[in-house]
């Protein structure tokens, strides 16, 4: 049986991980893992497919105006994306 090399830097990294999918917010896990940029936190807090999933959700369907856009009612535009 091989054993895991676990790390104080994999205890940070999977942390910050759940903490992002738990919504909370990425300036707060900066100041949780000492980050002076945003940049190194997104680093380590990348968001998972499920973090990805729940913000899909958060969002509402449009509302049908009842009338097509203009680009719907454009016939070779319509023709043209069809044929990629």
């Amino acid at each position: 049986m091989q054993t895991k090399h676990v790390t104080p830097h994999s205890f940070r990294h999977a942390t910050a991980v759940h903490l992002v999918s738990a919504g909370v917010d990425i300036t707060v896990i900066r100041s949780w893992l000492g980050h002076v940029s945003l940049d190194t936190t997104n680093h380590y807090a990348k968001a998972n497919l499920e973090t990805k999933r729940k913000a899909l959700e958060q969002i509402a369907a449009p509302v049908s105006t009842g009338h097509l856009s203009s680009w719907k009612r454009d016939t070779s535009l319509l023709a043209w994306l069809d044929t990629l």
